[in-house]
């Protein structure tokens, strides 16, 4: 077998054989095909897609290049959820303790922000001492002690994905829906976990900027998921809009312990209970706590302290600040209609809270402050953003980014659902 045969099948719009499959894949990781021989096909597959059974050994094979995790050991079942990501999505930080507090283990691999997404282990790195790099061994300590941990994926899991998603960033073959799909599925299933909640967004501040999108990767991932073995749902979620009203680093953490403590913004709280009741079903979790109870009653806030700590972290210390901020006034009376998630990602993002390389710092505590939100009255003059930044030569930059991402208007327009759909398997 020779990589320009399983790149003809594919560029001839032919079906990929389960040998073919697992060869290409093998020796593309082991150095034998290499990366421009890849790309070819990358693109192949990007132009004339792929079937579920091919997507499924496509899958498979990226898992079989490394490891696979196991949780047998513990005494309770697990459970895990993938955000496809977004602006102010900070949702994983407060829900992981969340159903560990309502009786599920959540064994969380995560990642660091790309672009205008931000990363879950960029906001848990503005806690003083907190560390995201464990061994399996100290994974399985955290989850024992605190029911929840939030940690980056090792270089044993899936290190196909890891090399195959460099070349697709650089090759212009990210969007390709198989492609995708197989990506964040070999990692949550070399991971391990029993069940498994995937929240797939949709809007200008996603990957999926639409309905039809979104729910075509929600089925393939749903139905890679229950090939596997694995208890898998899903939900469309608005992101058309930001998240809660903090966009950013430590400020997005603040807003998670708010949310933890009892409050928050209300559209976090209501994804937040609404994915972990959906966890503790996919879990099986029979006589869960309720965990909009969790939230008020302090065990939440209990197991986010013991996973932080955990994890080196201390939960009391103060969160970084920035040096500098601008206030963004509303420009005239009326009702803000719209606030473009996209829009405010990109102006966080140039102010520092995120990378445009994976290699780049972080500012933890730059970003994007909102004061109001879609359908929130507002008067002229009053403020609409704070922009948060260690230097103010960031600030022009970022008011570029905001230009035409706001509207106030005598009245309030439509916007998606914050849950748009539900997805399981057929």
């Amino acid at each position: 077998m020779d990589a320009i045969e399983v790149i003809r099948a594919k560029r001839d719009r032919g079906e990929l054989t389960t040998a073919q499959i697992d060869w290409v894949i093998a020796a593309y990781t082991r150095g034998d095909v290499a990366d421009e021989q890849m790309s070819a096909l990358a693109m192949a597959i990007l132009l004339n897609g792929m079937n579920r059974r091919e997507i499924a050994d496509w899958t498979q094979a990226m898992i079989r290049s490394g490891e696979r995790m196991d949780w047998s050991a513990l005494d309770r079942p697990t459970a895990d959820k993938h955000s496809t990501g977004g602006v102010g999505d900070k949702i994983t930080l407060p829900l992981a303790p969340l159903v560990a507090a309502c009786g599920a283990y959540v064994p969380q691999l995560s990642g660091r922000g790309l672009g205008h997404t931000g990363g879950t282990l960029d906001k848990l790195e503005s806690i003083p001492g907190w560390r995201a790099s464990l061994s399996n061994d100290e994974m399985l300590d955290v989850l024992r002690t605190a029911g929840a941990v939030v940690c980056a994926a090792g270089s044993g899991l899936a290190p196909a994905d890891k090399k195959l998603y460099a070349l697709r960033d650089v090759t212009g073959t990210v969007e390709s829906i198989p492609l995708i799909a197989s990506s964040i599925m070999s990692k949550k299933i070399a991971e391990g976990t029993g069940s498994l909640v995937l929240d797939v967004k949709v809007g200008s501040g996603a990957f999926m900027k639409d309905v039809t999108t979104a729910r075509e990767l929600a089925e393939t991932m749903v139905a890679l998921g229950t090939d596997a073995g694995v208890r898998t749902v899903a939900l469309l979620t608005a992101m058309d809009r930001p998240l809660g009203r903090a966009v950013g680093n430590a400020l997005e953490v603040e807003e998670s312990v708010e949310v933890l403590a009892g409050g928050g913004p209300e559209d976090v709280v209501e994804l937040t209970v609404r994915l972990a009741r959906e966890m503790l079903e996919a879990a099986g979790v029979s006589g869960a706590k309720d965990p909009a109870k969790a939230l008020q009653d302090g065990s939440a806030m209990d197991a986010w302290r013991r996973m932080i700590a955990a994890q080196g972290g201390d939960p009391d210390a103060a969160l970084p600040r920035a040096a500098e901020t601008l206030t963004v006034e509303a420009p005239g009376s009326g009702v803000l209609s719209r606030l473009d998630a996209y829009a405010v990602g990109l102006a966080a993002w140039r102010l520092g809270a995120g990378r445009a390389r994976k290699e780049d710092p972080v500012s933890f505590g730059a970003g994007v402050t909102l004061h109001a939100k879609p359908g929130d009255a507002v008067r002229a003059g009053q403020p609409l953003l704070t922009l948060h930044a260690d230097d103010t030569s960031r600030f022009e930059r970022a008011l570029e980014a905001l230009d035409g991402g706001y509207t106030v208007s005598e009245a309030a327009v439509d916007h998606l659902p914050l849950v748009i759909d539900r997805v399981t398997a057929e």
